[in-house]
């Protein structure tokens, strides 16, 4: 049984997962991504003033952005490689969340090193008075494909006013249907998806979750479309849903699926690096 722990306010620690990141052996380590789904507070909640705190009360999203730790990313050799804010949640009821970010770590070690650091600490107020509520998945890259249709020769392409998105699945299938099920309805799926000019900007196995709910997932699936009308062609293809109901529906046992804006997206380069 996974060894969990309480931590911050916002998430559960699995400290079992967190040993394995620490102890890695170095001949062993390597890049790890870690996939943060985020969840803001509608008012930040710091603790008693001390210097660094805002003097009037800010939003839990402007708690982060304060937060945002890039000095600190950089200083161990880590960088965000992707950021986003939510359109639409279609798929996981609760919580609702607000914004997904990825940072791509050069080793497991390092993320667990950089929990102690001083100038991590100082940053780490804003993030534990903003954030209501997070899951942080270590993962790494099982598949990337970001070429395909010129996305200038779909039948829906990027415009000013609907530009491209990507979607984000986070995934728990049920046993053994990873190879199954769900490979069935990705073969049926591609007929539909390909020439609507979709891209897979990666698809990562999940190793653990070190920060959660007490969930394990196994996938997080970026896929990349040239804008929203394209995403809701594929969606609603009668071809596609029927796979979706035969094969997609019974091969995954828990989901989030959402819309995302990114702000930042390095994320199928960061693959190939």
């Amino acid at each position: 049984m996974t060894n969990e722990t309480a931590g911050p306010s916002y998430g559960t620690i699995d400290r079992d997962y967190g040993m394995r990141l620490a102890m890695t052996p170095p001949d062993e380590d390597g890049p790890v991504w870690m996939v943060n789904l985020m969840r803001y507070r509608e008012v930040a909640a710091y603790g008693p003033p001390s210097d660094g705190q805002p003097s009037e009360p800010i939003s839990g999203r402007e708690a982060d952005e304060r937060y945002s730790p890039i000095d600190v990313l950089a200083k161990i050799g880590a960088e965000p490689v992707f950021v986003a804010d939510v359109d639409t949640q279609l798929l996981g009821d609760t919580p609702k969340w607000d914004r997904v970010g990825i940072v791509k770590y050069a080793t497991r070690r390092s993320f667990v090193e950089m929990q102690s650091r001083a100038d991590f600490q100082e940053k780490h107020v804003h993030k534990a008075a903003g954030m209501a509520e997070t899951i942080v998945m270590g993962c790494t890259p099982i598949f990337s494909w970001n070429e395909g249709v010129d996305w200038s020769e779909v039948p829906h392409p990027p415009t000013d006013e609907d530009g491209p998105v990507t979607v984000i699945h986070v995934i728990r299938f049920h046993p053994g249907q990873a190879d199954t099920g769900m490979v069935q309805y990705q073969n049926h799926a591609a007929d539909v998806a390909v020439p609507a000019g979709v891209r897979i900007s990666g698809w990562f196995g999940v190793e653990g979750t070190i920060i959660g709910d007490g969930r394990s997932w196994d996938q997080v699936r970026f896929n990349a479309f040239p804008s929203k009308r394209a995403f809701m062609a594929v969606v609603t293809d009668p071809n596609r849903l029927a796979a979706q109901r035969e094969h997609r529906e019974t091969a995954i046992a828990d989901t989030y699926t959402m819309i995302l804006r990114p702000t930042l997206d390095r994320l199928a380069a960061s693959t190939s690096e």
